[in-house]
């Protein structure tokens, strides 16, 4: 894992845990759903950092189990033109994101609130060709933005029924695979025949466009 994401977990945790607590109201959610492929997040936030104002910090990581793209043009993008061997694939992406909450009154929820924070995602496809000669790895690794809402159903004094929808965009990215990468800002390094960054974007499904809609449970203190 490239060192800038341990840099922004660290970052955000202390911006989190330096927040003044008088006041401050805590959370934990476990959240599970469809983001861009079947997502798993775990997040904290903290309510009522500041006084007589309706705002908030969270800090969350993500887990998302996502279709790699296609493996015969990510195999003739990347490696060659081969075509033996019986293709597998798999991918996963995790994130990290940070964002500020603006909480509004809603009858029936709880810490409900809108968002909006910075991301940093890192995605793995393989691909690998059983019988054939290749088993290759295409990784990206990309700093987006993101927005939504979110808020619980409460279901007792320390639970509740956590809710959150949103959208991620990652305005540029850099596809690595073997000895290759694809960037959007048009570089190429080591590419084959007259591919370009659009052929590889469409080949392989890393987080672009990212929406979400996921359900679980909130604890609180």
């Amino acid at each position: 894992m490239p060192s800038t994401a341990p840099r922004l977990l660290l970052l955000c945790t202390i911006a989190v845990g330096a927040a003044p607590a008088h006041g401050a109201e805590y959370s934990v959610n476990g959240l599970v759903g469809y983001q861009d492929g079947v997502g798993f997040r775990l997040s904290g936030a903290a309510a009522g950092l500041i006084k007589n104002a309706p705002l908030g910090l969270s800090l969350g990581v993500g887990y998302v189990i996502v279709d790699p793209g296609d493996p015969a043009a990510a195999r003739a993008i990347f490696i060659n033109d081969a075509t033996d061997g019986t293709p597998e694939k798999s991918g996963h992406a995790w994130d990290l994101r940070l964002d500020v909450l603006y909480y509004l009154h809603l009858s029936g929820l709880e810490q409900f609130g809108v968002f909006l924070g910075p991301r940093y995602s890192l995605f793995a496809g393989r691909f690998h060709y059983v019988g054939g000669n290749e088993d290759f790895t295409v990784t990206s690794n990309d700093w987006g933005v993101g927005v939504g809402a979110r808020g619980t159903v409460p279901l007792s004094r320390h639970w509740g029924l956590a809710l959150s929808a949103g959208f991620d965009w990652y305005p540029s990215s850099t596809l690595y695979g073997h000895d290759t990468s694809y960037s959007s800002n048009g570089t190429i390094v080591n590419g084959r025949n007259d591919y370009t960054w659009t052929n590889a974007d469409a080949a392989i499904g890393q987080p672009r466009f990212v929406p979400s809609i996921l359900i679980g449970v909130s604890w609180l203190p």
